[in-house]
C-alpha cells in the first residue's frame, strides 16, 4: 500500500496551517486541494481520518496503529505454530 506523501501534522496543522484548518478557516476546498496538490477526494478521505484531532492525538492515533500490527503478527504467528504442533501430533 502507497504510504501517504503527507504526515499529519501536514494535515491536521503545520507552521502555515493546516490543510483542515484551512478549510475550516473559510477557505474552499477546491483552493485547498489546489494548493496542496491533491483531489477533493483525498482531501475528504484525510479529513474523515484526522478531522478534530489535535497532532498529539494523530502520534497517540499512529503509535497505537503500529502497536496493533505488531500484535497482530505475533497473533498471527503462535496460530501458525499452534496448526504446525497439531499436525505433528496427529502424524504419531
Amino acid at each position: 500500500m502507497r504510504k501517504s506523501r503527507f504526515i499529519e501534522a501536514q494535515i491536521i496543522q503545520c507552521p502555515e496551517r493546516g490543510m483542515i484548518k484551512e478549510q475550516e478557516a473559510g477557505m474552499p476546498t477546491a483552493e485547498v486541494c489546489r494548493r496542496h496538490g491533491l483531489s477533493p477526494a483525498t482531501f475528504y478521505k484525510l479529513k474523515s481520518k484526522c478531522g478534530g484531532m489535535e497532532v498529539s492525538d494523530a502520534d497517540r492515533l499512529k503509535s497505537l496503529e503500529d502497536e496493533n500490527a505488531k500484535l497482530k503478527r505475533l497473533v498471527a504467528e503462535a496460530m501458525l505454530d499452534k496448526i504446525v504442533l497439531k499436525d505433528l501430533l496427529a502424524k504419531t
